[in-house]
């Protein structure tokens, strides 16, 4: 970008600033890093060794640009600033953090050109700001290129080296190989996740590719920002697993909670994640069949989004178990299906735990005409909804219908 007005190293307002110039680079640096939480936790000089020799020739080679009255090309910012780029993006250095680091870096050296104006170097530093936009927005692609080449480059091979380790530990396969090029080092324990995105309306093809695509970019985001780490996961959009180190305090609680709630926030749909604590690795494959069945059960009785554990599910998780009492115990709810007035006033006596003025509310009824119906299921089902273990049967019988409807449910008698 050219300036508005024409610069020149004679211009009042540079010749007053570069005195001051050419001892900024560490505090131009400190400045950038300041935008960046944690970074003061890192040692002393850590970047200057890269950094701080680049911001001294980019200043010089602005200051040559306008000395020889011409812009700055792109190939002569692109030298000096793509080595650095591309040992950050090496480092894992997130391209956010180095934007953050760029944009607190050129606001310092702006407030320091600023410092110096006076009245009427009003349209000498209007013409300075332009040119340190034009700067800033060459500075932007340029990095944001770098980056996604060293990304694709180097790290593709990882990422996929990772998803294939991610499944040997699910599935009981050899994982020493792939931890090297997965670049991980195995632990003993994990933390086992088991994401589901409920089953929406199909779209296109394309379009349910690109959510997908988009999905997995997410979720490997937040997990990135979440743990500190690259995370070994399976997660494809829809449904997947993933595996974190344990947390050193050990808590029984949920550990993952903000996963679902972020995940459901950023992908706009709901998300149900099903947490397993603290397993062995040798026992992965084990635990993927029981979190797998946790997983789909929770989002067949219609769990809101959120994360669970066993100790969520396990009435739900039981009465799913086969057998003939299960089968009989669904068998109870059939002579409701004739009636579809007794079946909504069960499923509200239920939802509304004894309620009778919500739950007769709920289905549009006087609370006499509603315990009439409860009378009625009372006569067709054997169980009498007013009474507490009657009550807990018809819940359980309710929920094993749902889970599996009566042309599932093999006739015992």
């Amino acid at each position: 970008m050219s300036p508005a007005r024409p610069l020149s190293l004679d211009t009042p307002l540079i010749s007053r600033t570069m005195p001051r110039l050419a001892g900024m680079a560490t505090e131009l640096l400190d400045a950038g890093l300041a935008q960046i939480p944690g970074t003061e936790q890192l040692p002393p000089g850590h970047f200057a060794e890269d950094v701080a020799p680049s911001i001294v020739a980019m200043v010089a080679a602005v200051l040559r640009a306008i000395d020889e009255q011409r812009d700055l090309g792109s190939d002569e910012i692109a030298a000096l600033v793509v080595p650095v780029i591309e040992r950050q993006a090496e480092e894992r250095i997130p391209l956010r953090m180095a934007f953050k680091a760029l944009f607190g870096g050129v606001h310092r050296l702006w407030q320091e050109i600023a410092e110096q104006a006076e009245p009427e170097d009003m349209a000498d530093l209007i013409s300075l700001t332009g040119l340190l936009l034009g700067l800033l927005e060459q500075l932007n692609i340029i990095m944001a290129e770098t980056h996604a080449d060293v990304v694709q480059s180097i790290f593709g091979t990882e990422r996929e080296a990772r998803r294939e380790l991610s499944s040997a530990l699910l599935h009981g396969g050899a994982a020493e190989e792939l931890a090297i090029r997965a670049d991980i080092t195995l632990a003993d324990e994990y933390d086992l996740l088991a994401v589901q995105v409920p089953a929406g309306h199909r779209r296109v093809p394309l379009a349910d590719n690109a959510i997908a695509r988009r999905r997995v970019r997410l979720a490997t985001e937040m997990l990135d920002d979440m743990s500190g780490l690259s995370p070994l996961h399976t997660f494809d959009g829809t449904t997947g697993y993933v595996l974190l180190p344990p947390p050193a305090d050990g808590t029984d609680a949920v550990r993952h909670g903000r996963l679902a709630e972020e995940m459901t926030r950023q992908l706009d749909t709901q998300v149900v994640v099903i947490e397993f604590h603290t397993v062995a690795r040798s026992r992965l494959p084990e635990a993927v069949k029981q979190i797998t069945e946790l997983s789909e059960l929770a989002v067949s009785i219609g769990k809101p989004a959120g994360t669970y554990t066993l100790d969520d599910l396990m009435l739900e998780y039981q009465l799913t178990r086969p057998g003939p009492a299960r089968d009989r115990l669904a068998t109870r709810i059939t002579p409701l299906l004739e009636h579809p007035h007794l079946f909504e006033a069960l499923q509200a006596h239920i939802r509304f735990g004894w309620d009778r003025k919500r739950a007769a509310a709920a289905v549009h009824l006087h609370p006499n005409s509603f315990s009439y119906r409860l009378r009625r299921v009372a006569d067709l089902t054997g169980f009498d909804p007013s009474d507490p273990y009657d009550s807990r049967m018809l819940a359980a019988a309710l929920t094993v219908y749902e889970l599996f409807p009566p042309d599932k449910v093999p006739d015992t008698e």
